[in-house]
């Protein structure tokens, strides 16, 4: 779509705002809106002027006049406003210099496929996220100098199978038994539904959707492939749809990655291939189906997974997810259809076209053009220097005797360990200046200092119960 159809489609729909989205240093989208009157072409390239010194991670405020450019190919109606409202997710340049900005996430993914065409070892990066969320019915949280609390509750909690609804129906799905059920144990199909045919009417294409495993409302909705940055807009659009749709219904969605104690958490396994000239790169005559190339991919993924970790599962509760013992991927292998294993290859189908590499071990709490931008970086760097993944794991990982378990690798046990590791395994990202140092810096500074620290600081609720009496 260019900016000309841009300006047609608000024209035949009777637009009357123009929403500029854009996402924040740590993944969440931000907005401001005009009248459409003040869209024309040439905003395209010129952009919008807006204070960037309030966005967590960027400018300070000495230096906080930035541009928003709209990206043409991302218009939309937003399907969740009241009067008529064009939809435009926009890139950050620096208003004096029209340079893009070193800290502006998608640019970082954009560099990171220009980096790879720029090695000739692709044209096209597809990926496909498979991003699970929870939809609750309350949610109250708060602390403060004296008290520490959250409460979830949700009408499927199979925590409610006793309390008096007047009257309680049962058909709450047991802890961990949440995995497609028909209704009325899943009563959240027609919801799911809703949120489909919104994402489809929004451009993204849906393949399936279905109850997740855990009590109390956990669900997937799975996207087509699609390339990279592509993806990571649609994924953000995703998220922006299931939250606003859940809200119409009263009620709450979350995509972070641990809510509940006892049942499985929130991931996002993501699916990756690279073409050329129309042909997948990743089939081969190798151990399940696959190249040299899609192996060498997956060797850098493992090498470099503990740093990708700080990209990948960036929050500190993305670590009450990924628990070794449990079935959280933590530990770095691969292996096909083995779900056990952090690196998977699928084998649904035989067609070439659907050979890829599955890496379940990120969360949807991820900025996910960071994300996708450093997994794509770790893959071209295992291709470029051929790095071996070692043998394939094909046995049950978490059946492992501890002697031979304790020989694989696992993923950091902590968002300050996976940071560490990033600190000192981060070179592979800096190639084709795709993340600078000051990106990197800037991110780690802001997890330990607005995350980890503050939640170091704070007394937790269960040491309550564990120390009181000491």
């Amino acid at each position: 779509m260019t900016p000309k159809d841009v300006l047609t489609l608000a024209q035949e729909n009777n637009v009357i705002m123009v929403d500029f989205k854009f996402i924040d240093f740590p993944g969440t989208w931000q907005n401001f809106s005009v009248p459409v009157s003040e869209l024309e072409e040439a905003t395209f390239e010129d952009g919008v002027g807006f204070d960037g010194s309030s966005i967590r991670g960027w400018q300070a405020i000495h230096a906080s006049d930035m541009l928003i450019i709209p990206d043409p190919s991302t218009a939309i109606l937003d399907p969740f406003r009241k009067y008529p409202t064009l939809s435009l997710i926009c890139n950050i340049v620096d208003p004096i210099t029209k340079e893009s900005y070193t800290r502006d996430p998608r640019h970082i993914a954009q560099k990171a496929v220009q980096y790879m065409k720029s090695t000739g070892v692709g044209d096209t990066v597809y990926f496909g996220p498979e991003a699970e969320f929870f939809i609750f019915d309350n949610i109250r949280f708060d602390q403060n100098a004296q008290s520490g609390y959250y409460f979830i509750d949700s009408k499927e909690g199979i925590w409610n199978s006793g309390k008096d609804e007047g009257p309680n129906l049962g058909y709450k799905p047991r802890h961990k038994e949440g995995y497609f059920p028909v209704s009325p144990t899943d009563s959240l199909e027609d919801m799911r539904t809703e949120m489909v045919t919104v994402m489809q009417k929004c451009g993204i294409h849906i393949e399936a959707q279905h109850h997740e495993v855990a009590t109390a409302g956990q669900g997937e909705i799975d996207m087509r492939f699609a390339p990279m940055v592509e993806q990571a807009d649609k994924l953000m659009l995703f998220k922006y749809i299931v939250k606003n749709v859940a809200n119409q219904h009263g009620k709450t969605a979350t995509f972070m990655p641990k809510p509940l104690l006892g049942d499985n958490g929130t991931g996002m396994h993501t699916h990756q291939s690279i073409w050329k000239d129309g042909n997948p790169l990743f089939a081969g005559s190798g151990y399940a189906g696959i190249s040299d190339m899609a192996l060498h991919y997956i060797g850098g993924i493992l090498k470099h997974a503990r740093a990708l970790a700080a990209l990948t599962n960036p929050t500190t509760n993305s670590y009450k997810r990924l628990v070794p013992g449990f079935e959280a991927p933590v530990n770095l292998a691969y292996s096909a259809r083995n779900r056990s294993a952090s690196v998977r290859i699928p084998m649904y189908s035989p067609s070439p076209k659907a050979k890829r590499v599955e890496v379940r071990f990120p969360d949807p709490s991820c900025n996910p053009y960071l994300a996708f931008a450093a997994m794509l970086m770790a893959g071209l760097d295992g291709i470029e220097n051929k790095i071996d993944p070692g043998e394939p794991f094909d046995k049950d990982l978490y059946e492992l005797p501890p002697e031979e378990l304790a020989k694989v690798p696992q993923m950091p046990g902590s968002l300050d360990e996976a940071l560490d590791s990033l600190e000192k395994d981060h070179a592979f990202l800096l190639k084709g200046n795709v993340f600078t140092g000051d990106a990197l810096e800037t991110w780690m500074t802001y997890k330990r200092e607005n995350e980890i620290d503050a939640l170091r600081l704070r007394p937790h609720p269960y040491e309550f119960f564990m120390y009181y009496d000491i």
